[in-house]
């Protein structure tokens, strides 16, 4: 896990901390305020090799937090159980053998 935090702050970097930056300005109204820069850390993570590994594994987790995200969009922080879900979930991923270099497409 660590390994695709550090390619995900390498390589989205700027996104993640805009994203970040913009949910923690706008605790009642982020959803709609910082959804394009979601979607920009989205795009810049999905043509990751071991981000899209990590996402393929996890994706049911991830999909529960999102729901979580949703239904309590007052109280991001109510959905902390789904988040260490997920890093436990992306920590268990096999990695090895996943070329850490996005190949051009």
């Amino acid at each position: 896990m660590q390994a695709a935090m550090d390619i995900t702050a390498k390589y989205c970097n700027k996104e993640m901390e805009a994203y970040g930056s913009c949910v923690a300005s706008n605790p009642s109204t982020w959803q709609s305020k910082c959804h394009e820069l979601k979607i920009n850390v989205a795009q810049c993570t999905s043509s990751h090799p071991v981000i899209q590994k990590i996402r393929q594994e996890c994706s049911g987790v991830f999909v529960e937090f999102e729901r979580c995200l949703r239904e309590n969009p007052d109280t991001p922080a109510s959905c902390s159980p789904h988040v260490a879900r997920f890093l436990a979930c992306a920590e268990s991923v096999d990695i090895s053998g996943v070329d850490p270099v996005p190949q051009p497409s």
